[in-house]
């Protein structure tokens, strides 16, 4: 039998964890000693930031401090419980209870206004200069020439500030500002209210009114001072970039994952992957007979290009405002074109990365898929997979009757269906069984050991800065 396989995996399922480990006796063969089959160098340049500023990220990433009714964290949606994401298909954020996929939308009164509309992405490796776009729709991007001066391109403009140290930091500075993520809805907080006016970055807008509340707070102050020597000399130097270059700090620092079994072999132990992963790794990197490869897209240390392609993937939920010729009700997720405004980008999202891709369903931009053999089944033919998507239905969302009708909208609509398809720029190329199953063992070798268990990640379990609770 053969397998349609689309060159930009998303990711692969994972089998037993004996698939990552080498049989005993096992011999080298062939499949290593083509040195141009794109296979990278170990490259790495990941930032090292203070241990006073990792310090102060791993607090302010898990204090609801920052947000607006003071009831979730950045950590809600990317805990080290949950592999840096939520394992949900599309995150449950302001006014949520609980954590991961026990995460309540609420109930009455208290039921969440909508949930958050992409799914939430894992945080790996994030630390390292290569990664230049943030967000499914890449609208943080790092830009040269002086154009901007905090040197990223962001819905912000040039409102954003310009003592951000990354890009990272840059991306920081958002999650804030989203009523459904994190400041909550018009009428309920001062910073809500600031966000729902369009003032982000003025006086008494969403950035400032969190910086206040930090100055507020004696040992976050201290904790600022120790972060940023010469900087911060009172509270009143405090500004919410301090706080988003501390988080980026954290992220960076803490979820760094270049130790798998990949990273071993490329930096010279050509017995730290398995023959079975050796064989998938060329075949990912260099392809079909006709030279069609996951890396095409998938390339590079982390495996991805960082650039925007479309592929059929099923739309989860109410969407991001966008609609299909014909269409109203705000139902659809143009991705990429939201941000340039280009049709050609529509239905465009960012190549993800594939590192610790068995630890962090559910795959797509709005977590269509709960496996990772679902969505290589869905790489291997798109168009096919997203008509067949209906019979199998495999997004994760916390039921709620109030919610559950906007689950598969779009799906449930033939002609948005279409519209989807119609975009879909892959054309499937053919493996074996086989084949995909010696994939399969490559990504799963993608997985750094020391990030399975993350426990010790959260060490602030006794307590943050603010004195707040943390996440049930």
């Amino acid at each position: 039998m053969k397998y349609s396989y689309i060159a930009t995996a998303v990711g692969i399922t994972l089998l037993s964890m004996g698939s990552m480990a080498m049989a005993s006796g096992e011999d080298d063969d062939d499949d290593d000693k083509d040195k141009d089959n794109g296979i990278p160098a170990p490259t790495y340049d990941f930032r090292t930031p203070s241990d006073e500023k990792v310090e102060l990220g791993r607090n302010l990433m898990f204090d609801k401090i920052l947000s607006g009714n003071l009831n979730i964290s950045c950590g809600t949606c990317h805990h080290s419980l949950t592999d840096t994401g939520d394992g949900l298909s599309l995150p449950v954020g302001e006014g949520g209870s609980g954590l991961g996929v026990t995460r309540d939308t609420g109930t009455g009164a208290d039921l969440i206004v909508e949930r958050v509309p992409r799914n939430a992405p894992p945080v790996w490796n994030l630390g390292d200069r290569s990664f230049h776009t943030f967000f499914h729709d890449g609208r943080v991007t790092a830009v040269g020439g002086g154009s901007f001066p905090s040197g990223c391109k962001t819905p912000a403009g040039n409102n954003l500030p310009s003592n951000l140290e990354n890009i990272l930091a840059c991306q920081a500075m958002f999650p804030v500002t989203s009523a459904t993520e994190m400041a909550g809805q018009a009428g309920e907080n001062s910073v809500a209210d600031a966000a729902a006016a369009g003032n982000i970055a003025g006086p008494g807008g969403v950035w400032e009114q969190l910086a206040q509340r930090l100055q507020a707070i004696p040992e976050y102050v201290d904790m600022f001072k120790d972060a940023f020597p010469g900087d911060v000399t009172s509270a009143g130097d405090i500004t919410y970039a301090h706080a988003a270059n501390a988080i980026s700090a954290f992220e960076g620092v803490q979820w760094r994952a270049d130790n798998s079994p990949f990273d071993q072999f490329i930096r010279g132990d050509k017995k730290a992957m398995s023959k079975n992963a050796r064989k998938g790794m060329k075949l990912f990197y260099k392809g079909d007979d006709n030279d069609q490869a996951c890396a095409s897209c998938h390339s590079g240390l982390y495996q991805t290009d960082l650039e925007f392609h479309a592929i059929a993937m099923p739309q989860i939920g109410s969407g991001r405002g966008s609609n299909s010729p014909g269409k109203t009700g705000g139902h659809e997720d143009f991705g990429r074109e939201q941000v340039t405004g280009n049709p050609n980008d529509t239905l465009k999202f960012r190549t993800p990365s594939l590192r610790n891709i068995a630890l962090t369903a559910p795959y797509g931009h709005g977590g269509a898929y709960n496996s990772l053999r679902a969505v290589v089944e869905h790489h291997m033919d798109t168009v096919s997979s997203l008509y067949a998507y209906n019979s199998k239905r495999q997004a994760i969302l916390p039921t709620h009757p109030a919610l559950d009708a906007e689950n598969y909208v779009a799906m449930d609509d033939p002609d948005r269906v279409d519209f989807i398809a119609a975009h879909n720029e892959l054309p499937p190329f053919v493996y074996d069984d086989e084949d995909v199953d010696r994939i399969i063992d490559f990504l799963n070798a993608l997985t750094d050991p020391g990030s399975i268990d993350l426990r010790s990640d959260q060490d602030v379990v006794n307590g943050v800065a603010s004195g707040l609770p943390l996440d049930d």
